[in-house]
């Protein structure tokens, strides 16, 4: 037999060395497993004191039984609210926070935005602000354009809620019917 076809003969037969140690094991898997679980308490908890830090924002308003008929409607997802030009400024308090699936309504009463498994809520047509085009909205950022923000006052604040269609194609649309809708309502250009 040759040298080299010895030695690997020999590593062949080789086996991992079995493991001694199992408490030792154990206390770092036990120990591992504590410290997501304290990382993830960590997390809620801050989750939590942003929303009794927000605690003045008033409740949400709600559709009206007749808000008249839809000018734009819209599939999608809404991925959540921040205060007004402070994009990682999370807005959490009422559920503004909780990302999830959206069907929008643009009619001459306002938005409404119905969240199924989220609190739905109703933007008014004299609280709008603005809508425009941007990349990205509290931990989510996409390609230039590809969410579409609604600048609303709610209370004394002002937030910017967003939103990304099922047919990105569409945001356009939103945005001049809003822009037109704020600019007629107000009787002013801004």
């Amino acid at each position: 037999m040759t040298p080299l076809i010895a030695i690997a003969a020999e590593a062949v037969e080789k086996k991992s060395a079995e493991v001694t140690d199992w408490a030792g094991r154990i206390g770092w898997v036990a120990g591992l497993l504590i410290f997501i679980a304290l990382v993830y308490w960590l997390m809620r908890q801050g989750w939590k004191w942003r929303g009794s830090l927000q605690s003045d924002l008033p409740e949400l308003p709600t559709a009206p039984t007749e808000p008249g008929p839809a000018t734009l409607t819209l599939s999608g997802r809404y991925h959540g609210s921040t205060t007004a030009g402070q994009w990682l400024d999370r807005i959490v308090a009422h559920g503004l926070g909780t990302r999830s699936r959206a069907e929008l309504t643009l009619t001459g009463a306002g938005i409404t935005v119905g969240r199924p498994g989220a609190n739905d809520f109703f933007v008014p047509a004299g609280a709008l602000r603005e809508a425009r085009l941007d990349k990205g909205i509290a931990g989510k950022v996409l390609a230039e354009g590809g969410l579409l923000v609604v600048t609303w006052a709610h209370g004394d604040k002002l937030l910017d809620s967003g939103f990304r269609s099922d047919r990105a194609a569409e945001h356009t649309a939103w945005v001049e019917a809003i822009n037109s809708m704020i600019n007629t309502t107000e009787g002013i250009a801004r």
